[in-house]
């Protein structure tokens, strides 16, 4: 075998991934040397004579295995974004090892004997805010982890969570498999009425891509959403909505059906075992929402104010359709398609006018220019830095004076090896070892609409709200300055996580910002003011039904895991049930299992958080009137949510953080306002 890149240090601009010389066969020699060498510094702090301290135990273990971490999310990112079937074979044998090497460590009694010693004098140990929380978080680890529990228990727990890791990985390659393995051929030009040119062109390289005639559609957002949106045939839409329904429930070989019941069983038991009542429990502890109780209350208040104002938009939605093409009864497959009428008759605008105004270098070089003005960066592309695939741009981050903050990866469109959706992650997060500071190597992955022959990458709206969106969780991980990687950049509780990205989209509704980059790709002419006041104006249309529809997501997943899931027989007649106070459309004849395609809580990390998206909201709402108050680019505002939030990370509880900047703790008013629930101020 050649040498493994993952065993030497990395050769290249500010040592980053160097991906041109990794090899398939390179990772797992890679992950067993990382794990050994990780095993052999915590035993260094068990060995230790010396009496445990916060320097030589809770740090110490801070500090080991950085390069288990650097392999395990070079893998991570790369099955995510640039997988093959070797990459999920790997991953499926690798990824439990993992678990396992964490379980090791986080089983260790010596180790954990230290961390209670120093656990138990913490009063006494003056530490800083940063080291308290480190402290705290490592010994909650430990106890969250089974330390406490007896042999056979704790052996239990290990074959738990090694099953959970495997249950994850499975469910993520079975929704990208359906995914892929579906595609709507058409020959017929006439299937096509109603399809903007762009979309009718991309579905035309999809098909010569695939050596076939006329036009290939996919289950792939670029291609789904809009021939949703547009497409006149209204059997093709139920075809293509059925089939994207049906992911992951389809009796295949990539059924999700038992899966999904594992996975909350196994949640619910380990839950049980650590002596929580239910697996929400056990998450929730450590979030800002506490408990389920919490959350239902949260969601249900949502509710009440929401599912009127649902209601009422349906109605019209419904008169709406009959009036124009006599439907009788409003489907799923109907929503986006006859909502985006109205709108149009509405605002006078839809995404097709709005789209050549987004073309999607200009809006690159808009978001830098945003990040200029607000924290004072500059983004400088820089061929040199190795990438995992040609189409993904690298850039290096510099602040005001030219110092060096953060590397930065930009993946735009969809590929058969990528998942569905956009997420930010990183490949080397931010710390501070021996007074050397180490500086964040930052991603956001999206798929977005692929430039044609003809026409470059236009992106629509609610595109430019997803590039912002994800520039904000990366923006909280470059912007990171603390001394411990596991409470630096994005490393906060999961209902606070949301704020940093949500907040950004804020931008985008304003003629200030959409000055910047908002310009024709064909005349240049800058996004005229009236179309800028529609868009605005347009902010809240559908929000009743948007809310609900967040809101039946959150409740879900909360009743997969606030309460014992053992009992669950078929998986749509459960969802059916959780959904009846939610429902907007007829129940489906069809047994469609949004639980078996739901990403985000069974291989996403948001188990028992998909309320968080709309807590965050609250969180940014509010946020978001302060800069308001003092002017949406005022440095002030801005420098204050940059010390206080972004480059504090987890370093503190998120209420303390929030409150220091905004002074007070959040209102759900602002939330409520912005989206035209209650009357403004």
């Amino acid at each position: 075998m050649s040498m493994n890149p993952f065993l030497e240090k990395f050769d290249t601009p500010f040592e980053t991934v160097p991906f041109d010389k990794i090899k398939t066969e390179h990772f797992k020699p890679a992950i067993e040397a990382a794990m050994t060498e990780g095993k052999a510094e915590v035993k260094a702090i068990t060995d230790n004579a010396e009496a445990p301290t916060f320097v030589n135990t809770v740090e110490a273990l801070e500090r080991a295995g950085s390069k288990v971490n650097i392999v395990a999310g070079v893998l991570s990112n790369l099955n995510s974004a640039e997988t093959s079937p070797e990459i999920q074979e790997l991953a499926k044998d690798i990824f439990p090892m993992i678990t396992e090497y964490g379980n090791d460590i986080l089983l260790d009694e010596a180790l954990f004997a230290r961390i209670k010693a120093v656990y138990e004098q913490k009063e006494a140990l003056s530490l800083s805010a940063e080291q308290t929380t480190l402290l705290d978080k490592t010994y909650k680890s430990f106890v969250r982890n089974g330390a406490n529990l007896n042999d056979t228990d704790k052996q239990k727990l290990r074959e738990i969570d090694v099953a959970l890791s495997k249950l994850s990985v499975q469910f993520g390659q079975n929704v990208l498999a359906d995914t892929n393995a579906y595609t709507m051929h058409l020959t017929d030009e006439a299937d096509l009425e109603g399809l903007p040119d762009q979309v009718r062109e991309a579905a035309a390289m999809t098909a010569k891509q695939m050596e076939k005639e006329g036009w290939v559609f996919t289950l792939q957002y670029p291609s789904y959403v809009p021939f949703m949106t547009y497409a006149s045939k209204r059997e093709l839409r139920e075809k293509l909505a059925k089939a994207y329904a049906k992911r992951g429930c389809q009796g295949n070989d990539n059924d999700n059906q038992k899966i999904v019941k594992d996975f909350a069983r196994l949640r619910y038991e380990r839950a049980n075992l650590l002596g929580y009542a239910t697996h929400a429990d056990f998450v929730l502890e450590q979030r800002m929402a506490s408990t389920p109780k919490v959350v239902e209350n949260f969601l249900n208040d949502l509710l009440k104010h929401a599912k009127p104002a649902a209601d009422k938009e349906m109605q019209e939605l419904v008169s709406y359709a009959k009036k124009l093409d006599g439907i009788e009864e409003m489907q799923r497959w109907d929503y986006a398609y006859y909502s985006e009428k109205l709108k149009k008759e509405k605002f006078n605008i839809d995404d097709e006018m709005l789209k050549p105004y987004f073309e999607l270098d200009k809006v690159i070089e808009g978001i830098f220019a945003v990040a200029k003005k607000l924290y004072g960066l500059n983004f400088k592309a820089n061929a040199d830095i190795p990438v995992y695939h040609p189409e993904v741009k690298a850039y290096e981050v510099e602040d005001e004076e030219g110092r060096h903050v953060s590397v930065f990866y930009a993946d735009f469109f969809p590929r058969e090896g990528k998942r569905n959706g956009a997420w930010m992650t990183s490949f080397r997060g931010q710390k501070v070892v021996n007074e050397e500071e180490q500086r964040p190597h930052v991603s956001i992955v999206c798929n977005f609409t692929k430039p044609t022959e003809t026409r470059p990458s236009l992106l629509t709206f609610n595109e430019v709200l997803t590039f912002f969106h994800e520039f904000g969780h990366a923006l909280h991980g470059m912007l990171a300055s603390g001394n411990y990687e596991s409470l630096s950049g994005t490393h906060v509780y999961w209902d606070f996580v949301e704020l940093p990205s949500q907040i950004m989209e804020n931008w985008v509704f304003e003629k200030e910002t959409l000055d910047i980059f908002a310009q024709h790709y064909k005349t240049g002419e800058s996004i005229p003011a009236d179309l800028i006041q529609r868009i605005k104006d347009s902010a809240n249309y559908m929000q009743g039904y948007q809310t609900v529809r967040q809101i039946s997501f959150g409740r879900l997943d909360m009743a997969w895991h606030a309460q014992d899931p053992r009992n669950v027989g078929d998986i749509a007649t459960f969802e059916r049930e959780v959904g009846e106070e939610t429902r907007l459309f007829p129940e489906s004849k069809e047994n469609n299992s949004m639980s078996c395609g739901f990403s985000h809580i069974f291989a996403g990390g948001y188990s028992a958080g998909y309320y968080s998206y709309k807590w965050a909201e609250v969180l940014d709402a509010d946020a978001y009137e302060y800069f308001q108050e003092n002017g949406i680019f005022d440095s002030k505002t801005a420098q204050s949510f940059k010390d206080n939030i972004l480059a504090k990370g987890g370093s503190e509880h998120p209420m303390v953080l929030y409150k220091r900047f905004r002074g007070k703790e959040p209102s759900p008013e602002a939330l409520l306002r912005r989206a035209g629930l209650i009357e403004s101020k």
